[in-house]
């Protein structure tokens, strides 16, 4: 029998371990969303209760707002909160049916003249923002956030018509990207990782990987992350390491970086969770985005280090 006031749902991990400590983190600081989520990846918790927490971010027009994304506040939808619910709906296995057709009406809606997502929609004019996502008139197509969605898309075989111009733009930036940044290279492997074109997809990965290391956007020594240039758009410090480029050893990314250079990344990874049982966010601008922001950052690390076999549950 359960002990009085325990959930028969949620198991309890083993006391005084990473995964505790940042238990204790989640539900000390978190919104209900990532309460919900950590439930649901390491406590073996429902789908269901993570799928109603996210509900409660969705717009009538069938985007996500509410400062889902926390870098972005306010009500309106943007694409940035629809690439994030969309990641949380493949996460939990519910990435079709009626919402995400509503979803994809949405991103027809918005999208360019291409036919993709631009990074910040105008509609946040008048809501606070953060500074490294400045708010346009006319604001151009983005791989930011296009290659994410199309990726999430994929990989859950929802076909609509908005994801064949989508699929072209996505095809066209990755493979004329030449000066880069982490971010941008994030999106494209999310992309690349479900594009239906596998040669053309592991063709593409294979000179990212190049470019990731000619341009060094990555960190392979982490004892001396200061000998690294800051990629354009990212805050001084803000550095990336391998396992941020490769989130499983099954990333199409992890071929880009040696045993040794994933391992020590790893090893940097794990060492990063702080007193409080959280990681620490790289980008700070206003108090409540960065105490929302850690305990999605601390997720994420626990299911990267749990993927490379580096956590017990």
């Amino acid at each position: 029998m359960a002990a009085t006031g325990a959930s028969p749902l949620i198991s309890t991990p083993p006391a005084h371990t990473a995964l505790t400590r940042a238990g204790q983190f989640v539900w000390l600081t978190a919104r209900v969303l990532e309460q919900r989520l950590f439930a649901y990846h390491f406590l073996s918790g429902d789908a269901d209760p993570v799928e109603t927490a996210l509900d409660a971010y969705r717009n009538a027009d069938g985007g996500y707002g509410h400062a889902l994304e926390p870098d972005l506040r306010g009500p309106v939808s943007q694409p940035l909160h629809t690439a994030h619910a969309l990641r949380v709906l493949d996460a939990i296995g519910r990435c079709g049916g009626q919402r995400v057709e509503r979803l994809c009406r949405y991103l027809t809606d918005i999208s360019t003249p291409e036919g993709a997502l631009p990074a910040v929609h105008p509609a946040q004019r008048g809501y606070p923002a953060a500074p490294f996502v400045p708010v346009a008139d006319d604001p151009p197509s983005a791989l930011l956030t296009t290659g994410p969605v199309v990726g999430a898309l994929h990989r859950n075989d929802v076909w609509h018509a908005w994801l064949f111009r989508a699929t072209d733009f996505c095809w066209k930036a990755v493979e004329s990207l030449e000066r880069s940044r982490p971010c941008e290279i994030h999106a494209a492997v999310a992309f690349l990782e479900s594009a239906p074109d596998r040669p053309r997809a592991e063709a593409a990965a294979d000179r990212l990987g190049r470019l990731v290391r000619e341009q060094r956007l990555a960190v392979l020594d982490p004892e001396h992350p200061e000998t690294l240039p800051t990629a354009p758009g990212h805050a001084p410090g803000e550095h990336h390491y391998p396992h941020d480029y490769a989130r499983t050893s099954h990333s199409l990314a992890r071929a880009w970086f040696t045993d040794d250079e994933m391992s020590r990344s790893l090893d940097l990874l794990a060492d990063g969770q702080q007193k409080d049982g959280g990681w620490p966010v790289r980008r700070r601008w206003a108090p409540a985005p960065a105490l929302e922001a850690r305990p999605m950052v601390t997720i994420e690390a626990l299911r990267t280090l749990r993927a490379y076999g580096h956590l017990v549950d």
